[in-house]
């Protein structure tokens, strides 16, 4: 799996370093996630959410990805554990593609181990981002 540097807010890291320690937050399917989130966030370039540019994805911000796989579009809305819900888009932070996009900009490819193997992915639009538009979430 090949994964450069991503950049997250200091608000994200502190949340998600904080969903790390509190394991009764998750859900059994979560914890698979863990060691992947819990490496990412070893490596994020961590920068002040008025600093991050309007077109990384951050939680809470809804991208359009292209599957280079399966060669379609996904829309998707990065959240924490309990705000997941498929059926509306939202995906947890700590599923497999929730964990992949994070930090990642738009333009950007990356490639990620998935339950059916590995997939590749490009960034192709961030469709709303709480930095950007004045309402992230404390």
């Amino acid at each position: 799996m090949t994964t450069p540097t991503i950049q997250i807010t200091q608000v994200d890291f502190d949340k998600l370093k904080e969903l790390l320690r509190d394991r009764s937050r998750l859900r059994p399917e979560d914890k698979n996630c863990i060691d992947a989130l819990s490496a990412e966030l070893d490596k994020a370039q961590i920068k002040p959410p008025e600093k991050i540019s309007p077109d990384v994805i951050t939680l809470n911000s809804r991208a359009r990805l292209w599957d280079l796989e399966a060669n379609e579009y996904l829309e998707m809305t990065i959240v924490l554990p309990e705000r997941a819900d498929l059926s509306t888009g939202c995906i947890s932070i700590l599923a497999p593609l929730g964990t992949a996009m994070l930090g990642y900009s738009k333009g950007d490819t990356f490639t990620w181990n998935m339950p059916g193997g590995q997939s590749r992915f490009r960034v192709d639009e961030i469709l709303f981002q709480p930095e950007a538009s004045g309402k992230a979430f404390s």
